[in-house]
């Protein structure tokens, strides 16, 4: 009999009754922060707990007063979609002082304040241990100047720090991602695409520098996701002589009918003996030694303006629910802890140990240590500079190896966003294994009919920002036309497949294996990543895809909800795609701030649509104007978008009217995000390497030819939890639920209790994955490199 799982906890056990939490946020601002601010509040609200805001950062702490207010649920309200952070933040040199921390304490003590969350960089988080850590000292000396009673030393004797690291530079060791670089992202490759169609126009250079004064991640994965022909950061300066490099790849490129030249500077971007290189110095080589037209583009504070972004509403969110649950957990003797992301999952880690692995990234780069500095920094960085160098830097012809294999590779199912970059990715890294790589238009229609042809290096340039399919895809599975493929493959003597696409991929490579038995041909290594807005796909927790997508969703609704501001009060029901999958209704609704989301994967019955519609009449009472309900569009056949929408009309009558909106196909198209770029990038790469190795593997010498029939040899490589992981197709076929094309198990439904809580629902909340402590890791394992979050 299976033991219960006594690691699975419901957050009723945790009350927050009697504590005070106070939120700040401190440093430089950062998109997100606001949604950070508004999970703590309101996940603190919701244990019990009293909450208070904290303005303009520790000067708010110090100066005390009215920069000390207590939170409502409706003080966060309509804060989720504001860039920055309306709380304020500001540098203060007074904290830094023992008088302005004794200041500071003081003004906690006055307002029974004991568990801070704050929500900055490396430098706001070191105060705040510093500030722990002197806290009884501090009190005692409030004893002694007669500011407060002997008995609130031992009433508030312990001072509970948890950190967010909020910062666009994405310059702290612990946390794949930190609040707002994803939203930055944004910002620089919106200028980026728009830059390049004016450089094409005219045949010129651009020069662009973005933020990054310590830390080269945003020029790294911004160059990395639009293929930019040079990138420049501090943890690794250019080798000696880099100038002629640079210029010969300039150069090349031009030749090769290319039109534009982009090159990404780090603002902090140095050279082997530490010495800055800017974007003059740049842009006078180029005119000096090339002659080719150049301009300089300096993006600035553009980089931390702007919406957050799908992805850090959902991380800061998730965040700040981890921050209180982590705050209602400590004890006296529990260090300071940040709440970070490690690949797809949240974890607590010492607040102390990731700080002064930061502050070690910084020694190595000035002692010139600079692989060092990159190790430091993490897998994920380490692999990005690795995949840029692949796909950037073409070796010469002669440097390739030679393995005499072809490998094709198509697009299968419905379009995403992404699918160029991953198609670019895998052709280049072909190529640099040594392959000769053919492309396949229109899937296995464009297959069986013999639509395969070689593509080169340069035939792929300027693929990664493209929406869509550029190879052209098609739903058609394989099975009808297995014959016809398998001439297809013997004619161009096809080595070794990769697939692109969603949940059509994932039967078309179960049927291709089934065919191995009658046809030697498709024993032969294959491997499918998945590509679907949908994210619908079983073996993976993401989909390329999927996050741009849910941009998409997060922006209508933005607009959608914007567009009653002033009105009467106003239900939006909105209907989104995904089939029988609710991940972007739900996870959509967590980032827009939705009071609903109804999908198949939770039925829901009449008695559900009523209580909601009370629960929002109870809302539209108080100050909240606006409501959001989405609807996947399968959800029900009977309780369809116009049925709810005609249920909300007569049952809000008086309280508020009801509008409705059919997303439709705009959640398909569009540019694709840095997100899905890159994932499609790193994955791609990875799947090309997997692929190179199984080729080698099963090269049977005596026959001359590959021959793979065993199940690890088709596999599908997806994202589980912390890991990018390769898992034969065969043996997830027990984990789908084919009938609606859906896993049977799916990560994001632990989150729906998350975006009821918000929005003010009694649920419970499943913390099983919360409460451990872990330890900053130098040099994870190799197959735990996930940093899908870039």
């Amino acid at each position: 009999m299976a033991q219960p799982d006594t690691k699975k906890i419901f957050f009723e056990n945790l009350s927050g009754a009697g504590k005070a939490i106070a939120v700040l946020t401190s440093g430089g601002d950062a998109q997100g922060m606001n949604a950070a601010v508004r999970a703590v509040v309101r996940m603190g609200l919701y244990v019990g707990a009293k909450v208070y805001f904290i303005h303009e950062g520790y000067q708010g702490m110090v100066d005390g007063g009215e920069n000390i207010e207590e939170a409502s649920w409706e003080s966060v309200s309509s804060m989720l979609q504001v860039g920055g952070t309306v709380i304020g933040s500001a540098r203060c040199k007074e904290f830094r002082n023992h008088e302005g921390r004794l200041k500071a304490a003081h003004n906690l003590v006055l307002q029974g304040i004991t568990n801070l969350c704050v929500i900055g960089g490396d430098g706001s988080l070191t105060g705040a241990n510093l500030f722990r850590e002197e806290w009884s000292g501090l009190l005692t000396e409030l004893v002694e100047q007669g500011l407060i009673e002997a008995d609130a030393v031992q009433k508030y004797s312990a001072l509970h720090i948890v950190g967010m690291v909020g910062s666009i530079d994405n310059d702290f060791c612990g946390t794949d991602m930190t609040i707002g670089t994803d939203s930055a992202l944004h910002r620089i490759i919106e200028v980026v695409d728009a830059i390049m169609t004016t450089a094409q126009s005219h045949q010129r250079t651009f020069v662009l520098e973005v933020m990054g004064r310590h830390c080269g991640y945003l020029a790294l994965v911004s160059a990395l996701a639009c293929g930019a022909d040079w990138v420049l950061i501090p943890e690794m300066p250019p080798e000696d002589g880099w100038e002629d490099k640079m210029c010969k790849k300039l150069s090349a490129n031009r030749a090769g009918m290319k039109r534009l030249n982009i090159i990404i500077v780090a603002e902090g971007a140095i050279d082997q003996n530490n010495r800055p290189i800017t974007t003059e110095n740049i842009k006078n080589l180029v005119v000096k030694c090339l002659g080719f037209d150049t301009r300089v583009t300096i993006l600035g504070h553009v980089q931390r303006g702007g919406t957050p972004s799908a992805f850090d509403r959902i991380l800061a969110s998730r965040m700040g629910v981890e921050a209180v649950l982590a705050l209602l957990e400590t004890t006296a003797n529990t260090p300071a802890c940040v709440v970070s992301l490690r690949g797809n999952q949240s974890v607590r880690l010492p607040l102390m140990e990731c700080v002064q692995m930061t502050q070690e990234v910084q020694r190595a780069m000035d002692g010139k240590r600079f692989e060092e500095a990159v190790k430091l920094r993490g897998r994920s960085f380490e692999n990005n500079l690795r995949t840029y160098k692949l796909l950037a830097h073409r070796k010469p012809e002669s440097e390739l190896p030679v393995s005499n294999f072809n490998v094709a590779v198509l697009n299968v199912g419905a379009p995403a966003a992404g699918m160029n970059a991953a198609v670019r990715s895998a052709v280049r890294v072909g190529i640099s294994e040594g392959h000769k790589m053919f492309a396949v238009s229109d899937g296995f229609e464009g297959f069986y009919k013999g639509q395969i042809r070689e593509v080169k290096w340069a035939d792929v340039g300027g693929w990664t920002g493209q929406g869509g399919s550029l190879l052209g895809t098609k739903r058609t599975l394989p099975a009808k036309h297995v014959e016809k493929i398998a001439e297809q493959m013997r004619m161009n003597n096809i080595n070794a497949l990769l697939i692109v696409g969603g949940f059509e991929a994932f039967e078309s490579l179960l049927q291709l294996y089934e065919a191995r038995t009658t046809y030697e041909e498709f024993c032969i290594p294959m491997c499918m990543l998945p590509a679907t807005i949908s994210n619908n796909v079983p073996g993976t927790d993401l989909s390329i895809g999927a996050d741009t997508a849910l941009n998409a969703i997060v922006e209508t609704c933005d607009r959608i909800k914007q567009s009653a501001s002033g009105t009467k009060r106003r239900v939006f029901i909105i209907e989104t795609m995904g089939g029988y999958c609710g991940y972007l209704a739900s996870v959509g609704g967590l980032a827009a701030g939705a009071d609903a989301a109804y999908i198949y994967e939770e039925p829901f019955d009449i008695k559900d649509l009523q209580a909601n519609v009370e629960h929002l009449t109870e809302k539209m009472k108080t100050s909240i104007q606006r409501g959001l309900v989405l609807r996947n569009e399968n959800c029900n056949e009977n309780y369809t978008t116009d049925f709810i929408y005609q249920l909300y009309s007569e049952e809000g009558k008086g309280v508020f009217d009801s509008r409705k909106n059919v997303l439709g196909h705009m959640q398909q198209g569009g540019a694709p995000s840095p997100f899905d770029r890159n994932f499609g990038t790193k994955i791609s790469a990875k799947a090309m390497q997997w692929v190179t190795k199984k080729l080698t593997e099963t090269f049977r010498k005596g026959k001359g030819r590959v021959f793979a029939n065993m199940e690890d040899s088709c596999c599908l490589l997806g994202m589980r939890r912390r890991a990018l992981v390769f898992q034969p197709v065969v043996q997830l076929k027990d984990e789908t639920d084919f009938v609606h094309r859906i896993p049977k198990e799916q990560w994001w439904l632990k989150l729906r209790p998350l975006m009821k809580i918000l929005a003010k629902y009694k649920t419970s909340y499943d913390v099983s994955d919360s409460g451990q402590l872990e330890h900053v890791i130098r040099n994870r394992p190799k197959e735990s490199d996930a940093s899908v979050a870039m």
